[in-house]
């Protein structure tokens, strides 16, 4: 038997805090991105989607807000909204557009938050722009609780790159509670990304026909497989997936043009071998 699983909550804004900010809108949480954001669903078919973004440093987060306030004010007219964090700007969709939308993008230190609603079936105006803005500026006050980081992570070190990565100009980023990435300058990848899955599809998933080339890899356990040489999407990219105690890792590595380990699993399988040891 798996242990039961928490129900998901929000780290950004709790039941409670929503409540208050939006009292004339009924919210469901339907996920909390891997603690990187939270998408709701209201009761009368609106959407409600909070994202939080980290950046490696303030001048970072501060160019990639700049693109985010250029791109949605692409979309409607912005307001500055004060209280949230270093700076806001927040807006409503023109009343003819076909989406509506009603937005609020902050920045504070090295944090992106953006959280919008899109309502079915009427205006996103004012009336609905007010309150979301009180929801981020509960929001803005906790996105250091966000799963992101960067430096390490739980799943892969820097010492996981030897043989794939630019060492030299490695970033290691935490991208979520269960999943990880490492890119170098050239844009080549090492990623983990470890979810729940019952053992059945796993079995399911090693026998399906695909475009890449199968092979077993006993020694990671009976469900542990990997891909290479695939005929479609990145040809030269090799994934590995092992699975232990309820849950599957999937260990990739993709660069950008074909590299000495692409078309061959031996060397990532010393890396999943580590993954798999910390399922």
């Amino acid at each position: 038997m798996l242990p039961a699983r928490a129900a998901e909550t929000c780290p950004f804004i709790s039941a409670q805090e929503l409540a208050r900010a939006m009292p004339a809108l009924k919210w469901s949480l339907i996920s909390n991105q891997d603690g990187r954001g939270c998408i709701y669903q209201g009761g009368r078919g609106d959407t409600m989607m909070l994202t939080v973004f980290r950046n490696p440093d303030n001048d970072r987060a501060r160019e990639l807000y700049a693109t985010f306030v250029k791109t949605l004010g692409e979309r409607m007219p912005l307001n500055a909204v004060a209280g949230t964090g270093d700076e806001g700007q927040g807006g409503t969709s023109a009343a003819g557009a076909e989406r509506q939308e009603a937005s609020v993008v902050a920045l504070s230190g090295d944090y992106i938050l953006q959280i919008s609603v899109y309502p079915i079936g009427r205006r996103a105006d004012d009336a609905l722009l007010g309150p979301l803005t009180d929801a981020a500026r509960v929001a803005i006050a906790n996105v250091s609780k966000s799963s992101e980081r960067f430096g390490n992570c739980e799943w892969l070190t820097a010492a996981d790159a030897d043989g794939f990565l630019d060492k030299s100009t490695l970033t290691v980023q935490r991208t979520g509670a269960g999943s990880c990435m490492m890119f170098d300058r050239e844009a080549n990848t090492m990623t983990v990304a470890v979810i729940a899955m019952s053992r059945d599809t796993v079995i399911g998933m090693m026998k399906r026909a695909g475009p890449c080339k199968h092979l077993t890899i006993p020694e990671l356990g009976s469900e542990a497989f990997g891909e290479h040489s695939c005929t479609k999407g990145n040809g030269n990219a090799v994934n590995i997936y092992v699975w232990k105690n309820g849950r599957q890792a999937s260990i990739l590595f993709a660069p950008v043009k074909p590299h000495p380990e692409s078309g061959s699993v031996e060397r990532l399988r010393a890396v999943a071998g580590r993954v798999y040891g910390k399922l």
